[in-house]
C-alpha cells in the first residue's frame, strides 16, 4: 500500500457556522445594528475618557468615508492609516471601506526610511495619520520624505509631490490648523464631507464585493524591509468573524490591547475577537506596563491581548500586586500575568494554531477549550476551506505523512498578492503558497509548525527547532525576553545560544538558565550557551520580533574564540 502524503483539507466553506456579511461594510453594518448604543470601545487621552457606542463607530466611520469622497476616492483607491490604537484608526479603516477603498495600514514603529518605503510602495492618495506619537513626530517625517507635501497642504492645495507621485491629501490626527507644515486636522478634514450626502457613501458600499482588495497589510520586516500584501475583503471579513469562535468570547469580552491594528494578528484577535462577539475595545494607544494595568482596572477588562514579552514586563510592574483584575475571565494561568492573586479565570488560550500575515492570521487552529488530548502539541487543524500540504523545500514534490518539509498553503483567506509581484512567481502550480516555514502533518490530519525553515538548528547530526527551546526558557524565572539561535561551530555544525534578557533586578546567571532547560529539553537541546543583553541591545521589528540574522551575528561575535 502505498504511503499517504502529506496532504490535509479543513471542511467545506459552504458548511462554516457562525457568519455574517463578507465584505467590511457588510461585518460593520451588522456588529453595529446587533450592538446599537451599547459600548463599543473606550480611549484616554489627555486624562479624559473617550467612549463609542456601536452606533458611534457607525457613524464616525460614515463622517470618514463621507470626507474620503470629497477628496476623490473611488474604488480601489488606496487610503493610508498610520495610527496607534485609537478610536480614529477603526473610523479610518471602515470609513475606507464604506467609500469602497483599501485600507492601507502603516506601522507607527516606522523609521523615516521605512516609512518612505511604505508610501512609495503602497502608492496611497490620502494619507491618515496621527501627527505624533511619543517622540515620532511623523508630520516632519513626511516633509523630510517629500518637502513638497507639506508646501501643497499649507498652500490648501492638492499635493504633487514627484518622490510620492499618487499622494494628493493628507490630514492628521493632533494636527493643528496653524501649524506651519499645514497638515490638514481632523475635524477640518471630517468637515469636508459634509457636503457629500450619506446616501452617496451607501451606493458607494453595495458596489464593494467579496472578492475585491480589501486592505493592504505589511509584513514585520524581520528579513528585509516590509513586503505589502493585498487580501480582499472576503479574507478579512471571514477572520474577523472567525475569532470569536477561536477564542469563545461572548458579549462581556472588554478587551485590552496596545498592540497595533496594523498588525494582522491584533487586527483580527482585538477587533474581530471582540466587536464580533458584541464587547468592548478597552484600548491604549502605546505600552505602557503600569498605565495598562491602571486601565485594565479601570475598565473592568475582561480580555487581555498581549506579546510574551508584555506579559512578563505586566506581571514586573511595581503595581502589579495592588491592581484589582478580578474582572477578567478570557485569560490563561500559562502567563505570569494570567497568576495574578485577584484572578481566577481558567479560560484556555488558543495556543494550538499556525498562520500568516499571507492568510490574514491564522489558517489551522484548535479554539479554545479544546482538550489537550486532541491537540496533542500540533499547531491546530485547517479552518473550512483551507488546505495544506508538506513539500521538499528543494523539489517542491509533496512528502509523505509524518515527513518534515516546508508548509505549504491555500484557501479563501490566502492574499491576493503580495505588491509588485506577479502571483505566479509566488504560489506554485497548485496554487499554494510556500511559507518559507518547517513542519510536518500526522494522519490525524494536525499540522505542526516547526519554525522557520532557515531558523532550524543543526547540531550534531540533529535538527533542534529553537521554538521549542523558547518555550521552556520564557517560563524560566527572571527571563523577561528570550530567543535561540545556531551559531557555526567547525566540530557540531552549529551550537545551541540562547539570548537572554532579564527581568529588571533579576538575579540570572547562565547556570540557572540552563539548569532550567535540563529539566524539560534533551540534552541536546539545552543551550551550549547563555549570552545576556540588554533589551536596546537587540534589533527588532515593529511586532518585538527580534531579527534574528542580527542576533545570530551579535552571538557568533560574542562568543568569538571559544568555539574551536
Amino acid at each position: 500500500m502505498a504511503t499517504p502524503l502529506s496532504v490535509i483539507h479543513g471542511p467545506p466553506l459552504a458548511e462554516e457556522e457562525g457568519l455574517g456579511a463578507l465584505t467590511l461594510p457588510g461585518w460593520l453594518r451588522e456588529v453595529c445594528e446587533a450592538g446599537g448604543t451599547n459600548e463599543a470601545l473606550a480611549f484616554y487621552e489627555g486624562g479624559v475618557r473617550v467612549a463609542w457606542t456601536y452606533a458611534d463607530l457607525l457613524e464616525q466611520a460614515h463622517k470618514v468615508a463621507r470626507a474620503l469622497l470629497a477628496c476623490g476616492t473611488g474604488k480601489g483607491t488606496r487610503v493610508g492609516v498610520l495610527m496607534t490604537n485609537r478610536p480614529e484608526f477603526l473610523a479610518a479603516v471602515w470609513g475606507t471601506a464604506l467609500a469602497g477603498g483599501v485600507a492601507t495600514t502603516l506601522n507607527t514603529f516606522s523609521t523615516q526610511a521605512e516609512l518612505a518605503h511604505l508610501l512609495k510602495v503602497s502608492g496611497v492618495s490620502v494619507l491618515l495619520m496621527e501627527r505624533q506619537v511619543l517622540k515620532k513626530d511623523f508630520a516632519a517625517m513626511l516633509g523630510g520624505i517629500e518637502p513638497a507635501v507639506a508646501v501643497a497642504e499649507a498652500r490648501g492645495a492638492a499635493i504633487h509631490a514627484p518622490g510620492l507621485p499618487f499622494l494628493r491629501h493628507v490630514a492628521a490626527v493632533g494636527a493643528a490648523p496653524d501649524r506651519p507644515d499645514g497638515i490638514e486636522d481632523w475635524e477640518t478634514f471630517l468637515a469636508r464631507g459634509e457636503a457629500i450626502s450619506p446616501a452617496l457613501v451607501e451606493a458607494s458600499a453595495v458596489t464593494v464585493t467579496p472578492a475585491d482588495p480589501g486592505v493592504l497589510f505589511f509584513s514585520s520586516g524581520s528579513t528585509a524591509m516590509p513586503k505589502g500584501i493585498l487580501s480582499s475583503h472576503r479574507a478579512v471579513a471571514l477572520q474577523l468573524w472567525r475569532w470569536r469562535r477561536f477564542y469563545q468570547t461572548k458579549a462581556d469580552a472588554r478587551t485590552w490591547s496596545a498592540n497595533g491594528f496594523f498588525f494582522s494578528g491584533n487586527f483580527g484577535m482585538a477587533i474581530g475577537g471582540t466587536l464580533s462577539a458584541g464587547g468592548a475595545l478597552v484600548l491604549q494607544a502605546t505600552f505602557q506596563a503600569e498605565e495598562a494595568l491602571e486601565l485594565m482596572a479601570r475598565e473592568g477588562a475582561s480580555m487581555a491581548i498581549a506579546w510574551p514579552h508584555q506579559w512578563a514586563q505586566l506581571a514586573a510592574a511595581p503595581n502589579f500586586a495592588e491592581v484589582d483584575l478580578s474582572a477578567m475571565k478570557y485569560v490563561s494561568a500559562r502567563h505570569a500575568f494570567g497568576q495574578h492573586p485577584t484572578i481566577t479565570a481558567n479560560w484556555d488560550e488558543p495556543m494550538a494554531a499556525y498562520g500568516n500575515t499571507e492568510t490574514f492570521t491564522i489558517s489551522a487552529i484548535y479554539p479554545s477549550g479544546t482538550p489537550e488530548a486532541e491537540k496533542a502539541g500540533s499547531s491546530g487543524v485547517p479552518q473550512p476551506g483551507m488546505t495544506f500540504k508538506i513539500v521538499d523545500p528543494l523539489s517542491g514534490k509533496t512528502v509523505p505523512v509524518g515527513e518534515r518539509g516546508e508548509i505549504a498553503v491555500k484557501g479563501p483567506t490566502l492574499m491576493m498578492g503580495y505588491l509588485g509581484i506577479p502571483l505566479d512567481e509566488t504560489l506554485d502550480d497548485e496554487g499554494f503558497f510556500c511559507t518559507g516555514d518547517g513542519g510536518r502533518v500526522d494522519a490525524a490530519g494536525r499540522l505542526f509548525w516547526e519554525g522557520r525553515l532557515n531558523d532550524i538548528i543543526k547540531t550534531g547530526g540533529a535538527n533542534v527547532s529553537p521554538l521549542e527551546i523558547d518555550a521552556v526558557i520564557r517560563q524560566c524565572p527572571g527571563v523577561r525576553l528570550n530567543q535561540t539561535v545556531g551559531v557555526p561551530h567547525d566540530l557540531l555544525g552549529e551550537i545551541v545560544v540562547t539570548a537572554v534578557v532579564p527581568q529588571d533586578g533579576a538575579a540570572l546567571d547562565e547556570d540557572d538558565v540552563r539548569a532550567f532547560a535540563k529539566r524539560t529539553l534533551a540534552s541536546y537541546k539545552v543551550p551550549r550557551r547563555v549570552l545576556f543583553f540588554a533589551e536596546e541591545d537587540l534589533k527588532t521589528t515593529g511586532s518585538a520580533k527580534i531579527k534574528t540574522a542580527d542576533l545570530r551575528e551579535m552571538a557568533a561575535r560574542r562568543l568569538e574564540g571559544e568555539l574551536a
